[in-house]
């Protein structure tokens, strides 16, 4: 895996080479009324393939082949609920893998569609079951021909969380001057929350780690799981947290139209991260604050959230749960 390097200009031999060194965006728009708040946002959309778990699943794929376990002749099976779906596509098609994905059938279309254009072959599972149901099934395909694939197992593989610990930490630390007083990152698979959290403690324990996941089972936050009634990744700590904050589907969508509408077009736990960093900006005064923004806006075009009305930068909507953007079911991969 890449470690942090200064400066942006790369020359790469490899799509693969591009992964990582993302840059730190200020989010000077909604610092408004804050109390000598720095806000930035890790921009995981710029990775290639468009989020933040290019990462880690080059790291469990690096993994592989270095054990053994991934040859030519298996073919990389997991659950996903679309990002580390694409990031295995992509980096099977560049490297020449077969990659088989569970993926629950309501994800996005244009999720789907860019998994097959990266030639995976997709199993839709139960869209009411979520991330789990997914799990369940690529758990179900292994078990019954173990010797066929590279059962990658993003949720307990602890190669997930170690990329945020090689890679993601040291560049915010880098990016930041070593300033940072607070991260914040949601929980999917908890990955980028676990990794980069264990580091920046190691650097320096008055570090806060702030984690982020849904306000109720039933959500329209794609990619983070509500811990509590979901199958809980192998590889997640919750006594690493200072603080969980939960977030509601409603705030998390009105903050993503705001940052398109601000230049910034992200995915939806973008959104309910940067509801959690609000929360904490506006009562941690003279702070250096980085959140995650695991992914882009343009896999959740079909959404029906854009169209509704926003209240201006920073300015949360009352939880209603009903409307264009009722919750439901929702995989949980976002972090």
């Amino acid at each position: 895996m890449p470690v942090a390097i200064p400066g942006l200009p790369r020359t790469a031999t490899s799509i693969i080479d591009l992964i990582g060194n993302t840059p730190l965006i200020r989010l000077s728009t909604f610092e408004a009324g804050l109390r000598n708040v720095e806000l930035y946002a890790k921009a995981e959309w710029k990775n290639p393939g468009g989020s933040v778990k290019d990462r880690p699943a080059l790291r469990m794929i690096q993994d592989g082949e270095k054990s053994g376990a991934l040859t030519r002749d298996t073919i990389i099976l997991d659950a996903t609920s679309g990002n580390t779906g694409i990031a295995y596509a992509l980096i099977g098609a560049a490297r020449g893998y077969r990659v088989k994905l569970c993926v629950p059938s309501n994800v996005t279309p244009e999720r789907k569609q860019i998994l097959k254009a990266f030639g995976a072959e997709i199993v839709f599972t139960d869209p009411m079951q979520g991330s789990d149901g997914a799990i369940l099934r690529a758990r179900e395909m292994n078990a019954a021909e173990p010797n066929l694939y590279f059962y990658v197992d993003q949720y307990n593989n602890a190669g997930n969380w170690r990329s945020h610990y090689d890679t993601t930490a040291p560049e915010i630390i880098e990016q930041t001057g070593g300033r940072l007083t607070h991260f914040v990152a949601g929980l999917g698979t908890s990955g980028t929350f676990i990794g980069a959290g264990r580091r920046f403690r190691e650097f320096r324990s008055s570090i806060r780690l702030i984690s982020v996941q849904p306000d109720s089972p039933l959500h329209g936050l794609e990619g983070l799981k509500h811990m509590e009634t979901a199958i809980v990744p192998g590889i997640y700590d919750a006594s690493l947290a200072d603080e969980d904050l939960g977030v509601a589907t409603e705030e998390a969508f009105e903050l993503t139209r705001q940052l398109a509408r601000s230049g910034l077009f992200v995915g939806i736990s973008s959104g309910a991260n940067l509801a959690a960093a609000l929360n904490v900006a506006r009562r941690s005064p003279d702070s250096v604050i980085v959140v995650i923004f695991p992914d882009g806006g343009e896999k959740y075009l079909s959404e029906r959230f854009w169209n509704e009305e926003d209240s201006g930068p920073g300015t949360p909507k009352p939880r209603s749960g009903e409307g264009p953007g009722t919750p439901k079911p929702r995989s949980g991969e976002g972090g």
